[in-house]
């Protein structure tokens, strides 16, 4: 009997183990995928029972899939409009994490000097309108650097991207014509250019085609040791993508909206890079699993008091103090709802 009754205490622990083991799943933007790779990655060191897998594949993708309920949260750098929430079957929390910068990338052999792009030299090239490198308009920004006849060759996203649309965002803010005949979104009808999947397909494309150019994150743009440019601001100044910059473009936030959607691009202030942006976490706000409900609410609270730190090493800017404090009071929203699927996945194994 006694044998029995350690069998049965062994069994019961062996169970209660592999319930203890808390999987979640997320998709979405790939500018933030670094540091996202490495927070999921230092939680899991912490706590060996919680796994969080998350999948790069670009913004749009991640805002569908939430919407369809296949994964437990979304990441996107653009925020979902008005229609994508009202388009979705349960409440959202959009939770900003970091701060980043996309940049123009290009490959131009022989020329050392980071090339500057003025807004409507940037709208130009991407509108078609500017066809070459030695244009009037570009050289009049980079007297000193002996730009080629080359053409110029767009490359841009293929999927749907949250790194497209900040770059769009951009573009429409300093371009009434690209407001008009392209706009800002996740995806757009580009009037030239190739097509990349991904900051991979991008990067790889401009790397491989003399005379090309696109546009990645900034801590894409360092890992891949591609040159990139240096964007005229708001103010008039040429300004280099940096963690710097960027946390100045953030400190024209003055006045955080209460759901967190907000656009820095274009940022006024003269050290601050124009093409940043926030990216965030798409959170339901209802769970109908309690111990994955706990188990993202303990993340994201971790990642606000130890995570954010690990940002700069990766050339992220962490969110700053006032935006962090409410997002802490924000988090407090997220609820569990017993029987409740519209919002986040069922319950492991079930």
């Amino acid at each position: 009997m006694r044998l029995n009754f350690i069998a049965g205490l062994c069994v019961a622990l062996l169970m209660g183990t592999a319930v203890a083991q808390t999987n979640l799943t997320g998709a979405g933007a790939t500018f933030p995928s670094p540091i996202y790779t490495k927070w999921f990655s230092e939680y899991h060191n912490l706590y060996s029972d919680i796994q969080i897998n998350y999948q790069a594949q670009g913004s749009g993708a991640g805002i569908r899939q939430l919407q369809a309920k296949t994964v437990d949260f979304g990441a996107s750098d653009g925020p979902m409009s008005d229609e994508q929430l009202a388009a979705t079957s349960f409440k959202v929390l959009h939770i900003p994490t970091v701060l980043g910068a996309v940049v123009p990338i290009y490959n131009l052999p022989g020329v050392n000097e980071p090339i500057r792009f003025t807004p409507n030299v940037l709208a130009g090239i991407f509108l078609g309108t500017i066809k070459k490198w030695n244009d009037p308009a570009i050289a009049k920004a980079n007297p000193k650097v002996k730009l080629p006849g080359a053409d110029l060759v767009v490359v841009h996203r293929s999927d749907g991207s949250g790194t497209t649309y900040i770059f769009t965002d951009y573009l429409s803010k300093v371009s009434e014509d690209w407001k008009k005949k392209v706009g800002k979104n996740v995806s757009v009808n580009w009037p030239v250019g190739l097509g990349g999947k991904g900051s991979d397909g991008v990067t790889g494309l401009v790397k491989q085609t003399e005379g090309s150019i696109g546009y990645v994150e900034l801590t894409f743009a360092l890992q891949n040791k591609i040159a990139f440019g240096i964007v005229q601001n708001a103010a008039g100044q040429f300004v280099k993508a940096n963690m710097e910059s960027t946390t100045a473009a953030a400190a024209s936030v003055k006045n955080m909206p209460a759901d967190f959607r907000v656009s820095i691009t274009n940022a006024p202030g003269k050290a601050a890079y124009p093409i940043c942006s926030f990216t965030w976490l798409l959170i339901p706000v209802q769970w109908s699993d309690a111990g994955k409900k706990k188990v993202i609410v303990d993340f994201l609270t971790w990642m606000l008091s130890k995570g954010e730190a690990m940002a700069i090493p990766l050339d992220y800017a962490p969110l700053p103090k006032a935006v962090s404090e409410k997002v802490k009071a924000a988090i407090k929203q997220i609820q569990y709802s017993a029987g409740d699927t519209k919002a986040g996945l069922k319950k492991d194994g079930a």
